[in-house]
């Protein structure tokens, strides 16, 4: 994927952030080894952002063990940036209207990087559905969101990694078989996804644009496959492109 180039005289903090970014679920606490690695940082360097960082509450170190995570402060910080979150105000009560419609969870989700971030959510009236994922981050290939959002932004296709990794037997790894589905995804206006992140779950997603036309994020509805069939899934594709029209009439 490309990405922009750095300001100048911001090395530092570049560094700060992208040892912040090393962090996952699968990898929740590090050592300063671990940390230096990851980073291609050496340790001194390391060590001295991670102090710095640790200053601020957004890392945390273990006494026990010297291993660093993120720290209190992120949280915080994260959930000032949901509250402050235009977007997110503006898209919050179509997201509950869709979800007692449907039945299923309704999603808004934000490109970050190569994937799709879970901005906010409403959950669905079934008892099984998916649900609590607001903050989880989902590769851009493998998502309706995605896929929605790389059909409509004039760069999409550069989002793709050159090696896309397959999350089950279905997830579309073929780069040159993008460009078919997204002008399909234009022509109807939303995008389908069946199997392709989790086995057994399908979702159906479109774009919601601003007050000058630009696409600012995707609008999702998800489920169990056994229950979002063809005709369902062309059902829900019709009432999100409606349901995102009233955000903005003129697009």
């Amino acid at each position: 994927m490309n990405k922009p180039s750095p300001p100048q005289g911001a090395q530092a903090a570049l560094r700060a952030v992208r040892l912040l970014k090393i962090f996952s679920n699968e990898r929740p606490e590090m050592s300063l080894a671990e940390l230096s690695k990851a980073s291609g940082l050496n340790k001194t360097t390391t060590h001295r952002l991670l102090r710095a960082l640790q200053s601020e509450g957004l890392i945390e170190r273990n006494a026990a063990t010297s291993a660093y995570s993120l720290g209190a402060g992120l949280m915080a910080l994260g959930v000032q940036a949901l509250s402050s979150n235009d977007l997110r105000r503006r898209v919050r009560p179509l997201l509950r209207m869709l979800a007692r419609e449907t039945g299923e969870t309704a999603t808004l989700e934000v490109p970050v990087e190569d994937s799709m971030l879970i901005l906010d959510e409403v959950a669905g009236s079934h008892v099984l559905g998916a649900a609590g994922n607001i903050g989880t981050r989902w590769p851009i290939h493998a998502t309706s969101t995605g896929k929605v959002w790389l059909a409509y932004e004039d760069s999409g296709l550069d989002r793709l990694d050159e090696e896309l990794q397959p999350l089950t037997a279905r997830t579309e790894v073929r780069k040159d078989a993008f460009p078919a589905q997204l002008m399909e995804i234009r022509r109807r206006g939303y995008a389908v996804t069946v199997d392709e992140l989790e086995d057994g779950y399908s979702a159906v997603a479109t774009v919601i644009r601003g007050a000058l036309g630009d696409v600012q994020g995707a609008l999702s509805i998800g489920g169990p496959t056994q229950r979002l069939s063809a005709t369902r899934r062309a059902e829900l594709g019709t009432s999100l492109c409606r349901t995102a029209a009233k955000l903005n009439p003129e697009y």
